[in-house]
């Protein structure tokens, strides 16, 4: 949403008025036929953490993978709207956020009366297939612990908060196993990695949110 006008993003967040989610509950559900809508995200205003949300395919073996992270100012359920498919994955809340239910027609419409929403709409799109080809990528060449930092460098740069002792907020929960998703790797190996991180004093010890307080050290891991 920062991609466009101040006068846009009037008209956009005027389009519907926005309502309370809470963190866990769902916002899109895979493979629903039935509704195209787009959801904006917004943060809840005086809280100090970003509105955040999952984004988890399901697959037929019976497992998931989580595909990204979408945060205050994203769109989530776009391509749904813009091609009346099915939906390709869940949406869930990570914390609690408002939320601008737009309906697909009125979207559209919105971008068609401004071509420059269009144009950051597939910029948005882009920058999300960049994030997938990077993950592609350190899957080929790097070790687990490397795509492991890799990962919590770029979330905790895209999505962090800063810490008044100085450390930097991930910004957003996440299991072993939802990060082992994110890389493509075991969780006993993810685990290994962050188990070694906090050894090595990048990463402060907690179980769910981590903390990152060397984003340097991480990203010259090796």
């Amino acid at each position: 949403m920062d991609r466009i006008s101040p006068e846009e993003r009037k008209e956009l967040l005027g389009l519907v008025p926005p309502s309370p989610r809470q963190a866990g509950e769902p916002l899109i559900y895979h493979g629903d036929r039935e509704r195209s809508e787009v959801y904006l995200l917004r943060s809840v205003p005086g809280q100090r953490i970003t509105a955040c949300a999952k984004v988890t395919a399901y697959l037929e073996s019976g497992g998931s993978v989580v595909l990204g992270i979408r945060v205050s100012g994203d769109v989530v359920g776009e391509l749904a709207a813009l091609r009346r498919e099915p939906r390709s994955a869940m949406v869930t809340a990570c914390s609690p956020m408002l939320v601008h239910v737009i309906r697909a027609e009125v979207f559209t419409d919105f971008l068609d009366r401004h071509p420059a929403a269009w144009n950051a709409l597939a910029r948005m799109i882009a920058d999300r297939l960049d994030w997938a080809n990077r993950r592609r990528i350190d899957f080929a060449q790097f070790s687990v612990p490397v795509r492991v930092a890799n990962v919590l460098v770029e979330l905790s740069g895209r999505h962090g908060v800063d810490r008044a002792d100085g450390k930097r907020d991930l910004g957003v929960d996440l299991t072993h196993e939802e990060i082992a998703n994110l890389v493509g790797a075991g969780k006993d190996a993810v685990f290994k990695a962050i188990r070694r991180f906090k050894e090595l004093e990048l990463i402060a010890p907690g179980h769910r949110r981590k903390i990152v307080i060397d984003p340097i050290g991480l990203s010259n891991y090796r």
